[in-house]
């Protein structure tokens, strides 16, 4: 649905794998934007069992800052990573980006993949919400940080 790769069978398995997370992931920002017009961060990870599960973040505030939730997601999928319980991990959360293609600042749903294999990317979903409808624009990635998993 979000692939930004034509043939899926080339793709390396972490690659993979991070792009399935990612697509099981995407939608609830979708729902979230269209509904609410905003989303709180929140992720999936991909067990080693290869269940997909979600997460969210609270620390006990009504409207907690977008970064307490994104700092208490990223220790959780730390715990999950160091005990090998997660072989992949999905952070979706809300930024503004400057568009490599035009420069111009944007909104944009971000999702940093992180897989145990030594794979770490953040794809960029730009969008505009119009009257609640809900548009995107051209999808790009870049190196992530690789802050989940231990280095191998």
């Amino acid at each position: 649905m979000y692939s930004l790769v034509a043939g899926a069978q080339n793709m390396t398995p972490p690659k993979a794998e991070c792009e399935n997370l990612m697509n099981s992931a995407l939608p609830f920002a979708e729902q979230m934007l269209q509904k609410h017009g905003e989303f709180f961060p929140y992720g999936a990870a991909l067990k080693a069992t290869s269940e997909i599960v979600s997460f969210a973040g609270y620390d006990g505030h009504e409207q907690p800052p977008s970064n307490d939730i994104i700092r208490l997601l990223k220790e959780g999928f730390i715990k999950g990573a160091k005990s090998g319980e997660y072989k992949a991990t999905a952070l979706v959360y809300d930024v503004k980006i400057v568009l490599p293609s035009s420069g111009k600042k944007s909104d944009a749903i971000s999702v940093s993949l992180n897989h145990r294999d030594n794979y770490s990317v953040t794809v960029f979903f730009p969008y505009q919400l119009l009257n609640g409808q809900l548009t995107f624009g051209e999808a790009f990635a870049q190196k992530g940080a690789a802050d989940v998993f231990p280095s191998k």
